[in-house]
This record gives structure tokens, C-alpha cells and sequence, in this order.
């Protein structure tokens, strides 16, 4: 795959994206690479659970502007890396919330992360179904935790902290990218 992109929304209490967060990395080490942050107008003015933290940890937008602006300038910096494969954590979320991307390849994190084969650092005692998926307790937090051993980790839920987090979830994870080809989405 080469380089990949990581990406977060985070959307308005009408369901509408406010922000976009992307993490670059190659699919071999999994360590940051470049980050871009967009918050979207006239959403982020709209109100949502996480409004008050788009700017959280004093983060600037690379671009903060309409959503045709937005998606065209996340389009062209994906391209302009050659980059093909876009990875989330429950990943239908972002690709339905994001259809201009719809052209790039999907794969959802939680897939491998929620499932004992995948993660080794799921505890025996761990409520499990026959596949060996987690029952509950698979969400960004519960999986950061678990493979951290940082039982205080709090999902800041900003979309570029957020797709940083979940390529750190990648990376502690250990699963070579060929192993995601399970988690595509189609």
C-alpha cells in the first residue's frame, strides 16, 4: 500500500460534518507521517457534542471553510501522496458521512481491534462471542486502554487528536497492513 491516511469526523447534532481529521503514515511503521485538520463552515457553527473541543490543545485548521473547499483540498493532498487506502476506526461512519472520498479504498481498524485473533491484548476473561469479536467494550477508549495498559485515556473526540489516536491503535496493535485486506469496506 505504501502511504495510507487515518481519518476522524466529528459531526453536528444534525448529523452534519463540522471537522476532518487526517494522519498520514507508512503502512510499515505506522508512525505519524503529516496531519491535516479542516473544520467545516457554516457547520461548526451548528452545535454537536464535541463542539466545544475544535480547537482544543490550541489546534488551527489547515483550511476552515466550506465543505466543497474542504473536500477538494483533502482530495488533492491524498492524491498528491499517492495515497490510496483510508483507515477509521468504525469506518462506516466516516465513509458514509464523507461520499466525495467514496473513490478511495475503505478499511475499518475496529474490525481487527475488537477480535481476539487481532488483538492480543484482549483479556481471557473477556465476555467474547464463538468469533472471538468482543461482546462489548470495543469502542476507541475501552481499545486504547487495553492495548496501552493507560487505564486514564480519554478520546478527546477532536477529529485530528481522534485520527491520531486510532493510527496509534494501528501501531500498538501490531497487524501487518496485507491483514487488513479483512476489514475492507465494500
Amino acid at each position: 500500500m505504501g502511504t495510507i491516511a487515518v481519518i476522524d469526523t466529528e459531526t453536528t447534532w444534525k448529523d452534519e460534518v463540522m471537522s476532518i481529521g487526517i494522519v498520514t503514515t507508512d503502512d510499515k511503521d505506522f508512525l505519524p507521517a503529516e496531519k491535516r485538520y479542516y473544520v467545516l463552515t457554516p457547520f461548526k457553527n451548528h452545535g454537536g457534542m464535541y463542539s466545544n473541543v475544535l480547537y482544543a490543545d490550541e489546534i488551527v485548521p489547515d483550511i476552515e471553510g466550506s465543505r466543497q473547499s474542504v473536500m477538494n483540498d483533502l482530495i488533492n493532498f491524498l492524491v498528491s501522496r499517492n495515497i490510496s487506502d483510508i483507515f477509521a476506526y468504525n469506518a462506516v461512519f466516516d465513509f458514509h458521512h464523507l461520499p466525495e472520498l467514496r473513490g478511495f479504498f475503505w478499511y475499518d481498524i475496529m474490525k481487527l481491534a475488537a477480535y481476539r485473533q487481532f488483538n492480543k491484548k484482549i483479556p481471557v476473561s473477556a465476555d467474547t462471542y464463538s468469533t472471538g469479536r468482543l461482546k462489548r467494550g470495543y469502542g476507541v477508549e475501552e481499545i486504547y486502554r487495553m492495548l496501552s495498559g493507560n487505564r486514564y485515556y480519554r478520546e478527546i473526540h477532536n477529529a485530528l487528536t481522534d485520527a491520531a489516536d486510532e493510527l496509534d491503535i494501528m501501531r500498538m496493535l501490531g497487524i501487518e497492513i496485507g491483514r487488513y485486506t479483512a476489514a475492507k469496506i465494500t
